[in-house]
């Protein structure tokens, strides 16, 4: 497949550390293959709803739940070099700012941060921060999103679709929204989402660790996905997924370099 033998899963575990600065907001800590992360990920309940009813997040919650990140990182030794001051008492101000296709980009003053990935699932804003030099990408969908009209065979292969129904009990739906946090994590993490790369050119391979409550699975990319990021043809991408309820929650790490796209 990719060569997988003798990798380990290094992992900090998915057992709740409640940062101090973070209200009773818990930051969860998880670690890759290959040495990857760890990445700190965390949640809050969005502020803002639509005409619908319908919860969105703005960015003073994006903000609020990044510096919370921070904050944490920050109270650790040996993550991305940030330094012990945390984010609210650092001369310069932190931001978050959207990138090319929209991919939000941490900031201190002019000074890039970790790199950081957001998710609105279920009235619940997430985010992940990278703890390495890596780039991120996390994404929640809920059972309910996959209804009997989805256009399944349009965005799913039968094999990948094959191993995750064994994985939910033969759940259709519960399945479908593991495929697609995987997958649109992935892209998050890429810097492109869905506009330059089709769902079904990300292929989700059988997982290879499923200890800890969470499942590890190499995903690979084909076709115009595989022309357009020539660097990861011959290497997998990390996707850690865990169920949160109704909702899969997908976090991916791609190496800096292999985001450069043609």
């Amino acid at each position: 497949m990719f060569g997988c033998n003798g990798l380990r899963t290094e992992q900090v575990g998915w057992s709740v550390n409640v940062a101090p600065a973070a209200q009773s907001i818990a930051v969860h800590g998880t670690g890759f293959f290959h040495g990857k992360g760890p990445v700190f990920f965390a949640s809050t309940p969005c502020e803002q709803q639509t005409s619908k009813g319908r919860a969105i997040a703005g960015i003073d919650d994006k903000l609020r739940l990044a510096t919370i990140l921070w904050d944490y990182v920050a109270s650790k030794e040996g993550y991305w070099g940030i330094d012990t001051q945390s984010a609210n008492q650092g001369l310069l101000p932190v931001s978050v700012v959207a990138g090319l296709l929209g991919k939000p980009r941490l900031m201190r003053g002019a000074e890039q941060g970790p790199a950081i990935s957001f998710s609105t699932c279920g009235g619940e804003l997430w985010a992940a921060l990278s703890g390495d030099a890596s780039e991120i990408g996390i994404d929640l969908a809920g059972s309910d999103e996959f209804k009997a009209a989805y256009p399944y065979l349009r965005v799913f292969r039968p094999e990948e679709m094959h191993h995750a129904l064994r994985l939910t009990n033969g759940d259709l739906e519960g399945a479908s929204a593991l495929l697609w946090s995987i997958k649109e994590a992935v892209v998050k993490a890429l810097g492109c989402a869905f506009h330059l790369v089709e769902p079904r050119h990300v292929f989700v391979y059988p997982s290879v660790d499923g200890s800890g409550g969470g499942y590890t699975f190499a995903v690979g990319l084909s076709g115009k996905a595989q022309e357009r990021y020539p660097l990861i043809a011959c290497r997998p991408l990390w996707v850690q997924s865990m169920p949160q309820q109704k909702q899969w929650c997908s976090i991916a790490l791609v190496d800096r370099k292999a985001t450069d796209h043609v």
